[in-house]
């Protein structure tokens, strides 16, 4: 049986206690059920030993059957509630937010405040244990790839900005402007706009340029297209400063994000499911890591369950005869769904079992060439995932001649 399985069964099993937590930044709601009746029913904050306190008065009432505490956010502000309930023995489940939304839907006359969160959270939990979902081990790799996701996330804002300020005092410099350069982010952090640079000398240019290890033919047209910029275009007082900052603030953002990923790497390095991965075709470091680090694949009893988690299996819909189709999800992590298929793109072309299924679909697509292009690789991102799946379930590294043809 499997881990996910194991849980399973634990969390739908009968419980003597079904303790629920509305869980909040400074403090938790705590509604703990036996036979419908509350036995707990209070404020709790946010605290080791008043969360300690809690639980073990909800399993002095359970008997001998235990305790089922079920949280309604998991990480964050919901971590301290999952590990202290898991060092004194409780079975742990998580019921989504929208699940409790629509649970609460139920009862309408019901208003929306903390207890009652906490009661529906139990109640749910009692009634309905097939709602529930396991709570996966953390790991130190989720983290920073969480803090790196939200680094990345700072730097498109910031570059974003950054062409509406240059956007707004010459289009065509700001066209010029490829601001996925280092050397040119760098260039704007230190010389500002159009006005900047070509208020600068030659001989600093030149340095700067230099240092920033710039192309001199690219360097030498950019300054070009800034001086005639000046002279002609509309530049307000403030854009270099501005230039200056969000540039500053494009390479803060990028330089963190890149020293979480190092981090990340060198964490993993001896991670035996990461280094299998990397043996999938077209899966780099990047998307390894974010399998490893987003996806507990002993939660996941199939390839389909975890191709619905990922957000590439195709959402069904039929009622009698007069509804029948498939459509693209919209629901699962867009983060690992976007990861699976953009790494598709190095498989075309290739000899490989991708590279050829993807000509196959290629070729019976129907569309325009971009719409049979995206269905294929949603296609192959999808056939590609049973592989990942079996590589980290099993810790074998990808073998075309065992898993190819089979996938």
């Amino acid at each position: 049986m499997s881990r996910e399985a194991a849980e399973k069964d634990r969390i739908s099993s009968a419980h003597g206690v079904y303790l629920g937590f509305d869980v909040g930044k400074s403090f938790h709601w705590a509604c703990a059920l036996r036979d419908g009746e509350a036995v707990v029913d209070r404020a709790v904050a946010n605290r080791r030993d008043d969360v300690r306190d809690a639980i073990g008065e909800a399993k002095a009432h359970a008997g001998g059957l235990g305790v089922l505490v079920t949280v309604d956010q998991r990480n964050n502000i919901g971590s301290l509630v999952v590990r202290e309930a898991r060092s004194m023995g409780c079975d742990v489940a998580y019921l989504p937010g929208l699940a409790e939304s629509q649970a609460r839907r139920m009862y309408p006359r019901l208003a929306k405040n903390d207890r009652i969160d906490a009661w529906v959270i139990a109640h749910t939990s009692a009634a309905s244990p097939q709602t529930l979902l396991p709570v996966p081990d953390s790991r130190e790799t989720r983290l920073l790839g969480s803090q790196r996701r939200h680094c990345v996330k700072l730097a498109t804002q910031a570059r974003n900005r950054l062409h509406a300020v240059l956007l707004e005092g010459d289009p065509e410099l700001e066209a010029a402007c490829d601001l996925s350069l280092p050397w040119l982010v760098g260039l704007l952090s230190e010389l500002g706009g159009a006005t900047g640079i070509a208020g600068c000398s030659k001989r600093r240019y030149n340095s700067l340029c230099g240092r920033l290890g710039a192309p001199q033919a690219e360097a030498d047209e950019l300054r070009e297209l800034a001086k005639r910029s000046h002279e002609q275009g509309f530049h307000p007082g403030g854009e270099d400063a501005c230039v200056r900052w969000l540039a500053a603030d494009v390479l803060r953002a990028d330089a963190e994000a890149e020293r979480l990923r190092a981090e990340s790497h060198r964490i993993l390095a001896d991670d035996e499911r990461y280094r299998c991965l990397l043996t999938v075709p077209g899966v780099g470091p990047v998307c390894a890591e974010a399998l490893v680090s987003l996806v507990d694949v002993s939660l996941f009893e199939n390839h389909g369950q975890l191709a619905s988690f990922c957000g590439l299996a195709p959402a069904n819909s039929s009622s009698g005869t007069s509804i029948d189709h498939a459509t693209a999800p919209k629901s699962g992590n867009k983060e690992l769904k976007n990861l699976l298929i953009f790494t598709v793109n190095s498989l075309i072309g290739t000899k490989g079992y991708f590279g050829r299924y993807y000509d196959r679909v290629l070729e019976r697509s129907s569309g325009d060439a971009r719409l049979k292009r995206k269905k294929a690789l949603k296609a192959v991102a999808r056939k590609r995932l049973k592989v990942i799946f079996a590589v980290m379930r099993d810790l074998v590294p990808y073998d075309e001649s065992r898993w190819g043809e089979a996938a």
